[in-house]
């Protein structure tokens, strides 16, 4: 069955947005349509249906095409959990972990699990739109490659070429990706797009020809900046932002040197009453706080000496004092507590670390890891919401006493006596419209009543209108063989 692969002259050129666009354009001219990434890098994963885990921009594409996401759409999953070192996941399933220098050597083995989790979407879809990762121009990963040209190559998928003119040199990121590839690859690449224009595309007519003439690639479009993007579940975390606002509750949100599935933050970014903040290194926590959020990590006793480095802990002490309240989610909760404990070394060397005391709580890592969507009841306002996690460690203390949450009639998550200290390992709670409009009241926040999941079908459809638009989306899907 047809395939057509989106490969990037870097990382961050919009290839994940183009594949969800292009994924509704081909659902709306009645095909049945897959998403498939190869290999991603990420810590932000969503959970299938299943009991996996996938990266979050191919479950924002399986969205795309109406499906439910699953492992088979992204079997190759690296999660960062060191400058050196990631968490290896393969069809959903944590199998190791690696050093990026021992990674090559990994490629082969793994390069199974990508052609059979390829070859079943092959064969139970009309089109599979395949997204590379990073940039085929890495020639000196090109060996046993497979999430570029070792994949095209190997499974006979044609190419397409975005670039990125919004970072500036567009020209040379094309041209040059080409110069530095082999004549093979060079062949599998059939045409180029240029992505993120601000202003008058007209104005890159001889750029865009000069592109083609020198290459030889025909151009499919140049795709503008699009506005609504911000609107979309973030597959990083630079990219999460509110619609900017003088004021509002103020939402704090410390960015952690491995900070995890923080999609978590945007249902509450798209609130017009929640002023959201991503605090980056070095900034202090701002006195206007009203929540300070410390979000998933996939490193907890990591994350927790980054944030002591950047002096978060003591604006912690000082935003508690002044009234203010604190969520942690995850590896925030567990940092909350008073210890953090790893006595097997699973994220990193072994050893305790003690947490920031908020909390009378305590974490051990455990081996198991618990991957699950749940359905939980909030414990202050009765309601269920809808939500999942993905975490390794075992919390406990005499604030569990004060759940966050229930699930299955047990406990889950913790409160200080005060409650304004709150803990929780559930991941999407907010994306449930009743939940997020209920929690947003208790901290006397009117919520705008809109539908999250809506807004986020709306903003595809007008995803892909705008492709339709801009690009020639027919004689891209005709490339596909």
């Amino acid at each position: 069955m047809p395939a057509l692969m989106f490969q990037g002259t870097g990382s961050n050129v919009g290839k994940s947005m183009l594949v969800a666009g292009l994924c509704r354009a081909a659902l709306r001219r009645g095909l049945k349509v897959a998403p498939f990434k190869p290999q991603n890098m990420s810590n932000n994963a969503a959970v299938t249906a299943d009991g996996g885990e996938i990266g979050r921009a191919q479950a924002l594409q399986a969205r795309a095409c109406g499906l439910e996401p699953s492992v088979h759409m992204n079997p190759v999953l690296l999660k960062p959990e060191t400058e050196h070192g990631a968490q290896v996941v393969v069809q959903g399933q944590r199998v190791t972990s690696t050093q990026a220098r021992d990674y090559p050597a990994l490629k082969p083995r793994l390069r199974d699990a990508v052609k059979d989790s390829f070859t079943r979407l092959r064969d139970a879809y009309d089109l599979v739109i395949v997204e590379g990762a990073g940039s085929p121009a890495e020639i000196n990963l090109r060996a046993n490659d497979i999430a570029n040209m070792g994949f095209a190559e190997a499974c006979g998928v044609p190419v397409v070429l975005i670039g990125d003119i919004d970072r500036g040199g567009v020209i040379a990121q094309i041209v040059g990706t080409q110069a530095v590839l082999s004549k093979p690859d060079n062949a599998l690449i059939k045409g180029f797009i240029v992505n993120k224009f601000r202003g008058d595309p007209r104005l890159f007519d001889d750029g865009y020809d000069y592109i083609a003439e020198r290459t030889g690639w025909p151009g499919f479009g140049v795709a503008p900046w699009f506005s609504e993007a911000w609107k979309l579940p973030a597959e990083d975390a630079l990219d999460i932002r509110s619609a900017p606002k003088p004021d509002g509750f103020h939402i704090v949100c410390l960015h952690l040197s491995r900070i995890a599935n923080f999609d978590d933050l945007d249902p509450l970014a798209q609130e017009p009453g929640v002023r959201l903040t991503m605090l980056e290194p070095g900034e202090a926590i701002p006195g206007d706080a009203d929540l300070v959020i410390l979000p998933g990590t996939k490193s907890t006793r990591g994350d927790l000496a980054f944030l002591r480095a950047q002096g978060w802990d003591v604006d912690l002490m000082a935003h508690h004092r002044r009234g203010g309240r604190t969520l942690g989610i995850c590896g925030g909760y567990q940092m909350l507590g008073q210890s953090v404990s790893d006595p097997d070394g699973i994220e990193g060397p072994s050893g305790e670390t003690p947490g920031l005391g908020l909390l009378d709580v305590a974490t051990r890592m455990t081996d198991d890891k618990r991957l699950t969507r749940v359905t939980a009841t909030h414990a202050a306002t009765g309601l269920p919401f809808d939500g999942y996690e993905i975490h390794i460690g075992r919390t406990d203390g005499a604030d569990c006493a004060r759940p966050f949450a229930t699930l299955d009639g047990a406990p889950e998550g913790a409160a200080s006596l005060d409650g304004r200290v709150q803990g929780s390992y559930l991941h999407g709670m907010f994306t449930d419209d009743g939940f997020r409009a209920a929690w947003l009241r208790a901290m006397q926040v009117t919520a705008s009543g809109d539908s999250y999941d809506s807004t986020v079908d709306a903003t595809l459809d007008a995803l892909a209108d705008h492709l339709e638009t801009h690009l020639n989306v027919p004689g891209l899907l005709d490339l596909a063989r």
